[in-house]
């Protein structure tokens, strides 16, 4: 169950890249967009396989999104929405890591 919200999480990303990418041409958008979607889906990967680290790669990834989108976050709905769910994915995986470790 917990690989779900990084499955998604993954999509959200990787369409939002894409989406920054053909309205603005930002290559930045793009890379980091791909670049996050990636981690959480491997993340994913990683915790729905029973492997090794998948709740950290997916609370590492969460804080890189909220790191990149904080600072845009009353720029308008889109960034506040960022990092609204960065916060939340975060949340949830950073208990997930915590009660993993304790």
């Amino acid at each position: 169950m917990s690989e779900h919200p990084a499955f998604t999480m993954a999509a959200l990303c990787s369409i939002g890249g894409i989406i920054g990418y053909s309205r603005t041409r930002s290559i930045p958008s793009l890379v980091a967009g791909i670049t996050v979607g990636a981690l959480y889906g491997f993340g994913g990967y990683r915790i729905k396989n029973g492997g090794d680290y998948g709740y950290d790669i997916c609370a590492a990834a969460s804080a890189v999104l909220l790191a990149s989108s904080l600072p845009r976050a009353r720029k308008g709905p889109v960034p506040a929405v960022l990092t609204a769910t960065s916060l939340a994915a975060g949340a949830y995986y950073g208990k997930q890591v915590y009660d993993f470790r304790s």
